[in-house]
C-alpha cells in the first residue's frame, strides 16, 4: 500500500493550525507542516501538536509546495492550506484513485463541491469569473476538464510532481502545476469538495494579483 504525505503549507495561521493538524493527522502516514516564515508562533504551535515542521525560504507559497514535493516520503502527497477551508475529511478520496493508479493528480473541485467564498463579495465574484475564464482556456487549448485549476487542495503522485520542474514561489503554483501535468501527460482527476470560509488569519492572496494568472496561463497556451 503506498504512503500517503499530508503537508499543510502554512504562513502566519496560529489560529486554526492545531485543528487542521488535529483532523489530518489520522488520515495520514506522514504529516507536514510547511511553515513560510511565521511571525506569529504557527510553526512552534504545529510542532506542539505533533506535526514534522519544515521552514521554506519565506519566498511564498510555491516555494512552501515545492518543499513539500522534495521532502515527501510517502508515495502519494496532499497538499492542503491551514485556514480551515478544507475539509480534511476529503483526504481519502483525494488519494485514493492515486493510490489505485487511476490517477496521477486529484483536485478538489469548488465548483462541484461548493463554496463559502464564492458569493457575497465583488473580490469573491471576480475570482470566481477568472477561475472560469481559465477552465475554459485549458478545455480550449488541451481539451482537459477542470473546473477547478486554482484550488490547492489536491493529491500528486510524488515521484511524478519532482518531474514537473515546478519554478514558481506565489500563488502561480497550483496553475503551472497543472499545466506542466498537462503537457507531460499526466492523468487528472477532480473530486466535489467543499470550501468553508477562512477559519481564522488573513488572506495572503489579493484579488488584484489576478491578472498574472491569466497572463501565465496565456503565455503557456502560445509556448
Amino acid at each position: 500500500m503506498k504512503k500517503v504525505t499530508v503537508a499543510i503549507i502554512a504562513r502566519d495561521e496560529a489560529a486554526t493550525i492545531v485543528q487542521i493538524v488535529e483532523a489530518a493527522r489520522p488520515l495520514a502516514d506522514e504529516l507536514l507542516v510547511i511553515d513560510g516564515g511565521s511571525t506569529d508562533g504557527t510553526a512552534q504551535i504545529a510542532a506542539g501538536a505533533g506535526a514534522t515542521v519544515i521552514s521554506d525560504d519565506g519566498r511564498g507559497k510555491g516555494a512552501g509546495v515545492r518543499a513539500a514535493i522534495q521532502k515527501a516520503k510517502g508515495e502519494v502527497l496532499v497538499l492542503m492550506d491551514a485556514d480551515g477551508s478544507h475539509e480534511p475529511a476529503d483526504i481519502p478520496r483525494l488519494a485514493g484513485p492515486i493510490i489505485e493508479a487511476r490517477a496521477d493528480m486529484v483536485i478538489a473541485s469548488r465548483l462541484r463541491g461548493g463554496s463559502d467564498e464564492f458569493h457575497g463579495t465583488l473580490d469573491n465574484i471576480v475570482r470566481q469569473t477568472g477561475g472560469a475564464l481559465i477552465s475554459l482556456m485549458l478545455l480550449w487549448r488541451w481539451k482537459a476538464d477542470i473546473t477547478d485549476c486554482e484550488n490547492g487542495f489536491r493529491a500528486v503522485d510524488t515521484a511524478k510532481a519532482r518531474q514537473l520542474g515546478l519554478t514558481s514561489n506565489g500563488f502561480l503554483i497550483e496553475q503551472e502545476m497543472v499545466i506542466k501535468a498537462i503537457k507531460q501527460g499526466l492523468v487528472i482527476k477532480e473530486i466535489a469538495s467543499h470550501e468553508f470560509s477562512r477559519q481564522g488569519g488573513v488572506s495572503k492572496l489579493k484579488t488584484s494579483q489576478g491578472w498574472r494568472f491569466l497572463w501565465h496561463i496565456f503565455k503557456e497556451m502560445i509556448f
